[in-house]
């Protein structure tokens, strides 16, 4: 077996507004960050899950927000945070997308080596 079917292609989704042009985008790690929130219920614990500062997560939620022109979080002060329902929403067809690009991406990546 040749040691390229080892191989796998990565597929890096993101999702933008076309209006804006703002750099930030939704895309794996603040799909990361959502999943975070939605297990946690905190930004604050959701950042600290991915090594990260909390007024750094807070700046990419507000950043990626601004560029989206969408709210992703519902923030309760000491009560925690939890996710819109279009943020719900951007995250379940990011990940329904995600996964059918990587299966697809796979494939055919196989199947070139087969050639």
């Amino acid at each position: 077996m040749s040691k390229l079917t080892r191989l796998k292609p990565i597929i890096r989704l993101s999702v933008g507004n076309p209006e804006t042009d703002s750099n930030s985008v939704f895309g794996r790690g603040i799909a990361s960050l959502c999943l975070g929130v939605r297990e946690t219920g905190s930004l604050n614990a959701a950042a600290k899950g991915m090594g990260m500062a909390y007024s750094k997560a807070w700046r990419i939620i507000k950043d990626t927000e601004a560029a989206l022109d969408v709210q992703l979080l519902y923030r309760n002060g000491a009560h925690g945070s939890q996710l819109t329902e279009d943020c719900e929403r951007i995250l379940e067809a990011y990940q329904a997308i995600e996964s059918d690009l990587q299966a697809e991406a796979e494939r055919r990546f196989q199947e070139a080596l087969k050639r």
